[in-house]
């Protein structure tokens, strides 16, 4: 049980960082590669407050992570964080407003299922 707490703790808190760095990153605009922007594009994106809160979440979600490895299988764990592509599409959808295709959620149906078989071994 603690087990799977650790893991939901590290899949979510992974989800609010990546949603947090999105949210970020939209307001910060896009990183192109012209060496003479890249600098203080990236540090207009290290001072936005959102894309700071979404690093944080995920190093705590690193640290829940190296705890989780500490006790269970890599083999299980790892796979298991496939979860966390199923919540990403997910709140994309509803926070982001982003247009997710069928093909998109027949894939995000697949990785359930593998997740669902994974858990069960």
């Amino acid at each position: 049980m603690k087990q799977l707490i650790l893991l939901l703790a590290t899949v979510s808190l992974n989800v609010v960082g990546q949603l947090m760095m999105k949210r970020g990153m939209s307001s910060v605009g896009a990183i192109t590669g012209d060496l003479s922007v890249i600098i203080p594009s990236i540090a207009k994106a290290f001072l936005n407050p959102y894309v700071v809160a979404g690093v944080a979440a995920y190093a705590f979600s690193s640290i829940f992570w190296l705890v989780l490895l500490s006790r269970v299988d890599l083999s299980y764990a790892y796979p298991a964080l496939s979860l966390g592509y199923v919540l990403i599409t997910l709140v994309s959808a509803i926070f982001l407003g982003e247009q997710v295709s069928a093909l998109r959620w027949a894939g995000v149906f697949v990785i359930c299922v593998g997740v669902i078989m994974i858990s069960r071994s």
